[in-house]
């Protein structure tokens, strides 16, 4: 299984950016997909998940309100859409699926990673 992170880039503070995350292999559409981050000098934190359907959603508490993550499964792609950027949202964000249901917040709970993508939002 392979997933391959793009959208990244650089924005001024308030601008958007749609990041993507295409699944290929032997990839299930039952699988749950996440979006984490990782800025310069922190640890990996969670970002975002949604379950196979697409129907549950669940956010950090610094994105709510302005990340939308959604799928398209007969697409095998995962999408995070950025509104209202923030220059402490500038990291690398890295896609992730899980062959739970589900995967939640614990990074632990997915299987394959994605190499990563950087959004750098200036101020």
């Amino acid at each position: 299984v392979q997933l391959q992170a793009s959208g990244g880039g650089l924005v001024q503070a308030g601008g958007s950016l749609r990041l993507s995350c295409a699944a290929s292999g032997r990839t299930s559409t039952l699988w749950s997909c996440g979006w984490f981050r990782q800025a310069p000098g922190k640890e990996r934190e969670f970002v975002a998940a949604v379950n196979w359907s697409g129907g549950r959603q669940l956010y950090a508490d610094s994105v709510k309100g302005r990340f939308t993550i959604s799928r398209d499964n007969g697409k095998n792609t995962v999408y995070l859409q950025m509104n209202s950027l923030k220059t402490e949202d500038t990291a690398v964000y890295y896609c992730a699926a899980g062959r739970l249901g589900f995967s939640g917040t614990n990074s632990w709970n997915y299987n394959y990673w994605g190499q990563g993508t950087l959004v750098t939002v200036s101020s």
